[in-house]
C-alpha cells in the first residue's frame, strides 16, 4: 500500500489533535512518503519558523535510516563519526532526536511522520504524538 495524501492528512490532523489535548505549545507535523517526499505538513499558528524544517528532518532521518529518530539518536551516541558522515551525506537534512516515527504497512515502510514543538524534557511525549 502506498501512503496517500488523505492518509497523510489524517495522520497530521490526529497528531495535532493529540498535542492540543495535551496542551503543548504550537506544533508542526510533517508526513513524508517512503522516498522522503513531503506529503503533508501543518504548522500551527504561533509555531516558530524552524519547526517545519525540524519536523521534516526528523521524518527524513527515520525513513532514510529505517528506524525512529529516537532509535537513531540512541545509536548515534556511540558513533559520533557516523553522525558526522550522516549529516554530510544527507546535506544536513537528518535531525536525529525524538519525534520521527516510521509509518508501516505490515513489515513495509511506507513513510514517516515528524513532529516538532515539544521541549526536549518532554521528548517521550513528542515521540508519542508522532506515533
Amino acid at each position: 500500500m502506498k501512503l496517500t495524501l488523505q492518509n497523510a492528512s489524517t495522520i497530521v490532523d490526529k497528531a495535532l489533535a493529540k498535542a492540543r489535548e495535551a496542551k503543548y505549545r504550537p506544533m508542526c507535523v510533517a508526513v513524508l512518503d517512503d522516498g522522503g517526499n513531503l506529503k503533508a505538513l501543518k504548522r500551527e499558528d504561533g509555531a516558530s519558523i524552524l519547526r517545519p524544517n525540524i519536523a521534516v528532518g526528523k521524518a527524513w532521518g527515520a525513513v532514510g535510516m529505517g528506524e525512529s529518530s529516537r532509535q537513531l539518536s540512541e545509536r548515534l551516541k556511540e558513533r559520533p563519526a557516523f553522525l558526522g558522515a550522516l549529516s554530510d551525506m544527507s546535506g544536513g537534512k537528518v535531525v536525529p532526536v525524538a519525534g520521527g516515527v516510521l509509518i508501516m504497512d505490515g513489515n513495509e515502510i511506507i513513510g514517516a511522520v515528524g513532529v516538532s514543538g515539544v521541549r526536549c524534557a518532554r521528548s517521550r511525549a513528542q515521540q508519542s504524538i508522532a506515533q
